[in-house]
């Protein structure tokens, strides 16, 4: 074969290697959306560790505490929504190591198909290395008629030879990137399997407080003694809260809130959860001829729906557990009034966030509660409690 055919066939191979050099070995970048995921997953995550951090000192601080009938109650409701929290973290990272599996995992066909016809180029260029062997410009120097000959001779087929080189490397590099996304597939579905151990063994720990939780409840409605005891506990975490309360008044307060002023809705409000009033407010009698005054109302949500929801437009100013209350939420209204959601199983706004009527504020749950799941609900007009009963719509 004469030295133009051979530049010419060799150039001719340079055509189909191009497209193949435009792309990278390694793929296509990951898509915005799927880096925008990895942000959201990393907040969350560091928003769970945020919460599980504070749970532990506050359960340090419990296990310091008096032991006496409602703390131990207390403790048990800070053990389990740490454990609901760290279940959650789980959750977050089981999702994420989905994501990221599921990435590798489509990404692996396109790899092997992308292989498959790289093969084919390949093959040319081995087939052209093995007819004409490697480039060499002693072999071209002595054969050219002329140096403009010579010369473009050489540059053309140092971009083939070129050519040759880059795509054996990246074939080569391919080669090693499938094998590195088959053993990262691996290793994220172990990572799967660990993370979904963890998760039910999680799971167990809880539903093991869980029964603690029942345990307790009934011992302290079917012993007179212990009963007592925690009415009384109860009516000392009372004046806690409205110490708490005061607290909350002395500070700068939001401003207005949109809508109708919080003191021209009485009897106008929708109910923060669905259900029934299992203890009204006011003096109530209760096991064993005690008397309590109750600050609020309990309500038992209806099966099905336990989302506690805003009364009416506000900022949320505390979402913490608080003893004998468990997991507590507290609206600033303006005009001195607030609203309270006790024995919430889980929040769903954070401290410092304004929400407006309706908004879902918790879950419904039986933190630190003597009535099983339900919602103690309270309102409060310059710290001082009113009839829940007197602001809420009639049913």
């Amino acid at each position: 074969m004469s030295r133009r055919r051979i530049v010419t066939a060799v150039l001719g191979g340079w055509l189909v290697f191009a497209p193949f050099l435009a792309r990278s070995a390694f793929g296509q970048s990951e898509p915005a959306a799927a880096s925008g995921q990895a942000v959201e997953y990393e907040k969350r995550l560091a928003e769970i560790r945020g919460d599980i951090e504070r749970l532990r000192a506050k359960l340090g601080d419990e296990e310091k505490r008096e032991r006496t009938v409602l703390s131990q109650l207390d403790r048990i409701a800070v053990r389990k929504r740490l454990l609901r929290s760290e279940w959650k973290l789980l959750q977050v990272q089981l999702a994420r190591t989905r994501a990221d599996r599921d990435a590798v995992g489509r990404s692996i066909p396109e790899m092997r198909n992308a292989l498959a016809a790289d093969r084919d180029r390949l093959a040319r260029v081995l087939l052209t290395i093995y007819k004409h062997g490697r480039f060499s410009v002693a072999r071209y120097a002595l054969e050219a008629r002329d140096l403009r000959t010579f010369v473009d001779q050489i540059r053309a087929l140092e971009a083939v030879a070129g050519a040759q080189d880059r795509v054996i490397a990246d074939f080569l590099s391919r080669l090693a990137a499938l094998g590195q996304a088959d053993r990262e597939l691996g290793e994220k579905e172990a990572e799967i399997a660990a993370l979904t151990k963890q998760s039910t063994a999680k799971q167990v720990e809880l539903e093991a407080e869980e029964k603690k939780n029942r345990t307790l409840v009934a011992q302290i409605k079917t012993n007179q003694k212990t009963y007592e005891q925690a009415i009384g506990e109860l009516n000392q975490r009372a004046r806690e809260l409205e110490k708490l309360l005061r607290d909350l008044e002395s500070r700068p307060h939001p401003g207005v809130f949109p809508g109708l002023p919080f003191g021209e809705t009485k009897g106008r409000l929708d109910w923060p959860v669905d259900g029934r009033v299992t203890q009204n407010y006011g003096l109530q009698k209760g096991s064993f001829n005690t008397k309590t005054e109750n600050n609020g109302i309990e309500i038992t949500p209806s099966p099905g729906d336990l989302t506690i929801r805003a009364i009416h437009a506000g900022k949320v100013v505390y979402a913490d557990f608080f003893p004998s209350y468990g997991n507590l939420l507290i609206l600033e209204h303006g005009g001195g009034y607030h609203s309270l959601y006790g024995h919430c199983a889980e929040f769903l706004v954070r401290n410092g966030d304004f929400v407006g009527p309706g908004t879902p504020l918790a879950v419904a749950g039986d933190t630190a509660s003597l009535s099983g799941i339900s919602l103690y609900f309270e309102i409060r007009y310059q710290t001082k409690p009113v009839n829940p009963l007197l602001w809420l719509r009639r049913r």
